[in-house]
């Protein structure tokens, strides 16, 4: 692996009495992805949570470049570099296409604007539906919507929560293509929460496995076998 961009450290984060990941360790190589896999309720979409500071850990450290993201808000993280897609999208509504993104041009300005016509090259459906609301997008549109107004962010770190989720083919071919180009291009690191094994398998540099807010297994994608899918991702 390079330099990592991302690593979490002992990571421990509770709900209440009840902790939910349990000491992990995690590194995010610079401009590479790494996926982390696991059945539902293993805790992948809360280690992303406390990445983007929504949760707070009871132990251990998350550091982007170097430095402790610990005492830093969800705000100051966004403005430290790190973009993250939830699952289910958030994208507004009522708002079009072209507001949505604006979204993002607002906060980064003349940065975002350099990288419209870049996000219409990954996504070029977008540019015909921007004076169309988000909330009568299909679930795809919605997910590239979601995905474009994060890029518009320039983030040395981009965090998807299961992008194909509840997506036709064709879009997840899209999404597909979109993150390889990224990669070619070597803009940002990307951690990716995944339960589609192909689309890891297409999209990853490397993959982490979680079971009951542990990682146990983690390696080069190229050594995701069989028998490792079987053991534990496969329902």
């Amino acid at each position: 692996m390079s330099s990592p961009r991302l690593q979490l450290k002992n990571l421990k984060v509770a709900y209440g009495q009840s902790t939910i990941i349990r000491g992990i360790n995690l590194d995010v190589p610079e401009n590479e992805l790494v996926c982390l896999m696991g059945r539902n309720g293993v805790g992948k979409t809360t280690t992303l949570k406390a990445v983007v500071g929504l949760l707070s850990p009871e132990a251990g450290s998350i550091i982007m470049n170097g430095l402790p993201l610990d005492a830093l808000t969800t705000s100051a993280r966004a403005r430290a570099g790190i973009a993250y897609v939830p699952q289910g999208r958030d994208i507004f509504p009522g708002l079009t296409v072209w507001e949505n993104l604006q979204t993002s041009i607002v906060v980064k300005g003349k940065t975002a604007r350099s990288h419209v016509d870049w996000v219409f090259e990954l996504f070029p459906a977008l540019k015909g539906m921007l004076r169309r609301k988000g909330g009568v997008l299909s679930g795809g549109e919605q997910q590239q919507l979601a995905i474009a107004r994060a890029l518009l962010l320039d983030p040395k770190l981009l965090i998807l929560d299961e992008p194909t989720e509840g997506i036709q083919p064709s879009i997840i071919d899209q999404i597909e293509d979109a993150l390889l180009k990224i990669k070619e291009e070597k803009k940002m690191s990307i951690l990716l929460v995944e339960q589609y094994v192909e689309f890891a398998l297409a999209v990853s540099d490397h993959f982490c496995i979680m079971e009951r807010g542990s990682i146990v297994k983690d390696g080069e994608i190229s050594q995701l076998d069989e028998k490792t899918i079987a053991d534990y991702l496969t329902v």
